[in-house]
């Protein structure tokens, strides 16, 4: 499996275990998190998800071997979005990493160990909080290779840090560290290194003690709204043609050794 989940009272810890690839999404890895998360939302039994990774790292995005020698084709060239699909949270569909595309009731809490970049950094900003560890590493890593953000990551990055900061992340693809992220709002907590699940459970019981009911009308309120979601996300999706001009052929240079642990210089 390399999807495992983990239940703490009324706390679901759904964590990506494939410490070899550093977590990177393939497409069974996708089917799963988005079972995952449409099961938690529906089980009563639960409050609030925590989305984590094993083997100290979060994710490192879209696993770009499969995207190079075919095996993602089937799943990627399921996923266009119906022009009649309006509402996120009413008429669930998956993105390409799994659950990006879901809008769900209840919180979820990205708990970051090591690199959140490229779709993994995507996932971290469909979660509703982020604690990351002070060796964490957040970075639009996919720049380098003409991979297209198509997770929600220019829909969502904006919200979160503000147009020129989210300009400065999309843009240039750099890698940034835990407390810079923190300073622009990326990163809501910071814990010392190995403690950011310790710490995102602590928080996620925290919410699991209000009135749930007031608290997600709240949450709801706070959020773009579905029809919103649902346009932008479609609008989006769009850019996934440039994966078939320049991303396959990134993703074939990535699986031969180039650019590996965000290296912009050779690839």
């Amino acid at each position: 499996m390399t999807v495992t989940m983990e239940r703490l009272d009324r706390v679901l810890v759904v964590s990506i275990d494939r410490p070899a690839q550093r977590n990177a999404v393939d497409p069974d890895t996708a089917r799963a998190l988005y079972r995952a998360f449409l099961d938690f939302e529906a089980d009563d039994g639960l409050d609030v998800a925590i989305l984590t990774g094993t083997g100290g790292a979060f994710c490192a995005g879209f696993d770009l071997k499969t995207a190079a020698d075919g095996r993602a084709d089937e799943w990627l060239q399921g996923l266009d979005i119906p022009n009649d699909w309006s509402d996120p949270a009413g008429q669930p569909m998956p993105g390409p990493m799994g659950p990006s595309r879901l809008m769900l009731s209840k919180p979820v809490i990205a708990a970051i160990e090591g690199h959140a970049v490229a779709g993994g950094l995507e996932l971290a900003a469909w979660c509703d909080m982020r604690v990351a560890s002070s060796s964490a590493v957040f970075g639009v890593f996919c720049r380098r290779w003409g991979v297209p953000l198509i997770d929600g990551g220019t829909v969502r990055l904006p919200r979160i840090l503000g147009q020129g900061r989210a300009n400065d992340l999309i843009l240039t693809g750099r890698p940034v560290g835990a407390s810079e992220a923190q300073a622009m709002g990326l990163a809501d907590r910071v814990t010392e290194p190995g403690k950011a699940l310790e710490n995102a459970i602590i928080l996620a019981r925290s919410l699991t003690r209000f009135p749930q009911a007031c608290m997600r009308a709240d949450h709801l309120s706070a959020r773009m709204p579905g029809a919103e979601l649902a346009e932008a996300l479609r609008r989006e999706w769009r850019s996934a043609a440039a994966f078939k001009s320049e991303g396959q052929a990134g993703a074939a240079r990535f699986s031969q050794g180039r650019g590996r642990g965000g290296d912009f210089d050779e690839i």
